[in-house]
């Protein structure tokens, strides 16, 4: 009877003109995202669109926030050398390792009401320490030897080496032993996990989140609905039900959006910034715009398995005969900057004298001409008999990329280089062509990293995914250099700031000397937001502005 007495009220105060206050008009909340997971695990087949609609269930144990500094969510405190919470310590092989004291808070509960426990974090570990579970990061849990349980909320972690990122543990995604624990266990085949886990079996299952929100609804690749939790101990999330929409195509989202059947579109996997440009300048009354520069890295994979990118000079020239600033200026307004290598200036670790390539053709075709490739019929060069073409995928449906695959296609042609494009939808581009390394050529896609943050997982050669791990790890070039493992072994393992640089300066300069990656452009996201949401706040790193959601408000 109250509710219906109370929305009469609300009805009639509309009827008459008199303000009603926007949390009592606003209790949903449809976002719309130009790409669906590829499942529901947090920690297997990672990809942004993935970590954008977990980060509205889960919060990690640790993870930088927008000051770009490591915070705690789950934890009660940032262990570190100065507060005792870490400390070196001797092994005994004589090497050195490292001690880390975490302490989960004392209100962290599961949304099925089960407390988060040492246990807990202990089989994290237990399962991602198995090379058979294909988790992402596999370096990071194998460089834990074990974890002792202190009390039911405190655990010790021994590492088996010094790592300067001891605190840093968002690819720690603690998974709820109660749920996943029997799945496990009953496992005959481990590589079944990806198979049996109950965030893909069952993702609505409560027990799987720890946020302010709670998956209760969905359908592959149209779909998800998010219900509050009421175990949350949190600030209190404004909206009761939040809808994220899948339209893959971004001209059509950008459609949605402005017909009203969605509120808002993810900055990170919405609008692309041509559009958010040419929207800018139609539609201020309605939204307000953010172009937010950060550690995204719009690049190309070449297939390094591939005889024919296996010849640096055909790496070279494929750089070489790429006009980037005149991609900029034309398609960004000059917004996006070009990249040189992987890490943004804006990040601690960037090296201003790392090697460019210009933009230039002659030298395209000279590198060619030495590399045995000849111009051949109708310009595409050949060599014995073969003709130098390469087939070039990314997301299908993604119109900046597939404006920038068109120009490419032709800046290469120019040269006597043939592509092929190849598109595929998000989901089976990431979670099937890029994890197994089914591509042939070219793939052009975006890294997203957290700040100084060592490239690990996609470079170091035993992050190349094969079916013996699974599928583990990004390096989907399959790039093997011993000199880069051991300098991204060095930067791991060294405390000191200032001598970590020298580091990543060489990493840098092995990266553009090798040219396993074609660097393109430092991607800005596009925030359209209506004018009658606040707290969306962008980090400029790779953990999306939904871990914050419970702070958005309507007004």
């Amino acid at each position: 009877m109250f509710n219906r007495v109370a929305a009469g009220v609300l009805a009639a105060l509309a009827i008459v003109g008199l303000a009603v206050p926007a949390e009592a008009q606003r209790t949903s909340l449809t976002i719309g995202m130009s790409q669906f997971p590829p499942n529901f695990h947090p920690s297997i087949e990672p990809t942004v669109t993935k970590t954008y609609a977990l980060n509205l269930a889960r919060r990690s144990f640790t993870t930088y926030d927008h000051d770009w500094k490591v915070a705690c969510f789950t934890c009660t405190e940032v262990p570190s050398i100065a507060n005792g919470g870490a400390k070196v310590v001797d092994r005994p092989d004589g090497t050195k390792g490292m001690e880390v004291r975490f302490t989960l808070r004392p209100d962290a509960t599961w949304g099925d009401g089960t407390p988060m426990t040492a246990k807990d974090i202990i089989f994290t570990h237990e399962v991602g320490n198995n090379a058979a579970m294909g988790f992402n990061n596999p370096d990071l849990f194998n460089s834990i030897e074990r974890i002792v349980e202190v009390d039911p909320k405190t655990v010790i972690m021994h590492f088996s080496r010094v790592r300067y990122d001891f605190d840093h543990m968002s690819d720690f995604q603690i998974i709820p032993e109660h749920i996943e624990g029997p799945i496990y266990r009953a496992l005959t085949n481990p590589s079944d996990y990806g198979r049996q886990t109950a965030f893909n079996r069952a993702p609505t299952t409560a027990g799987l989140y720890n946020g302010p929100y709670l998956v209760t609804e969905f359908q592959t690749g149209q779909y998800i609905v998010f219900g509050r939790n009421p175990h949350w101990k949190g600030t209190r999330p404004q909206f009761d039900r939040v809808v994220l929409r899948t339209i893959e195509n971004t001209a059509v989202l950008e459609q949605n959006l402005l017909s009203g059947d969605i509120d808002f579109i993810s900055g990170e996997l919405g609008l692309t910034l041509d559009q958010g440009l040419a929207l800018s300048k139609r539609a201020q009354d309605r939204f307000n715009f953010l172009f937010e520069p950060g550690l995204i890295y719009e690049h190309i994979d070449l297939n390094m398995d591939n005889p024919i990118l296996k010849d640096l000079r055909v790496r070279q020239a494929l750089l070489h005969a790429i006009n980037r600033d005149q991609l900029s200026e034309r398609l960004f307004e000059g917004r996006q900057p070009v990249a040189h290598t992987w890490v943004n200036p804006r990040d601690r670790g960037f090296h201003q004298g790392a090697k460019r390539y210009a933009f230039d053709p002659a030298v395209a075709r000279r590198l060619l001409d030495e590399a045995g490739w000849r111009p051949g019929q109708g310009g595409i060069r050949m060599k014995d008999g073969q003709r130098l073409s390469f087939e070039f995928a990314t997301t299908a449906g993604n119109r900046v990329r597939e404006l920038v695959q068109q120009a490419l296609q032709s800046q290469w042609r120019d040269v006597g280089i043939e592509v092929v494009i190849k598109n595929e939808p998000a989901r089976t581009f990431f979670g099937q062509t890029m994890r197994q390394r089914t591509y042939t050529g070219l793939a052009m896609y975006a890294w997203s990293s957290t700040p100084d943050n060592p490239p690990v997982v996609t470079l170091r050669s035993d992050n190349i995914p094969t079916q013996a791990n699974n599928f583990s790890g990004s390096n989907y070039p399959g790039f093997n250099n011993a000199e880069m493992d051991r300098l991204i072994n060095a930067t791991q393992s060294e405390l000191d700031a200032e001598k970590r640089k020298t580091y990543w300066a060489q990493m840098q300069d092995i990266y553009t000397a090798e040219l396993p990656v074609l660097p393109l452009y430092f991607r800005a996201d596009v925030f359209v937001i209506p004018k009658w949401l606040t707290g969306v706040r962008p980090t400029g790193h790779n953990v999306s502005t939904t871990h914050w959601i419970e702070y958005w408000r309507a007004q």
